[in-house]
């Protein structure tokens, strides 16, 4: 992913549109969050293994690839806007997490 490249098509998207007087922090985080329900809402009310056959579907393969970009554009779009680089951040937080979650065969990831 050239989060790069995208963050320059994202800003580009804005400032023709002059959107970029509604892209606060305050209101990227709040679509964020809007985006993340929508994700969540599509496995609302189905059983974990269900869940895990979403990619026999292609209708609902189509949505969740929507939906998942929606909230990766506002992550990336919010990240831009406060000036975090997402490249170390995440290389950051993998690890902190390493650190944090030692391997046990008794354990699951948990971030």
């Amino acid at each position: 992913m050239d989060i790069e490249r995208i963050q320059a098509r994202l800003k580009e998207f804005s400032t023709v549109r002059d959107w970029d007087k509604y892209h606060s922090p305050k209101n990227l985080a709040m679509a964020l969050s809007v985006e993340a329900a929508e994700l969540m809402e599509m496995f609302q009310w189905v059983e974990a293994e269900e869940s895990r056959n979403v990619v026999n579907h292609r209708e609902t393969m189509d949505r969740l690839c929507a939906e998942l970009s929606d909230v990766l554009i506002y992550a990336i779009r919010l990240a831009d806007v406060v000036g975090i680089d997402l490249n170390s951040a995440i290389m950051a937080k993998l690890d902190q997490n390493e650190e944090k979650h030692l391997p046990n065969a008794n354990r699951h990831w948990s971030f």
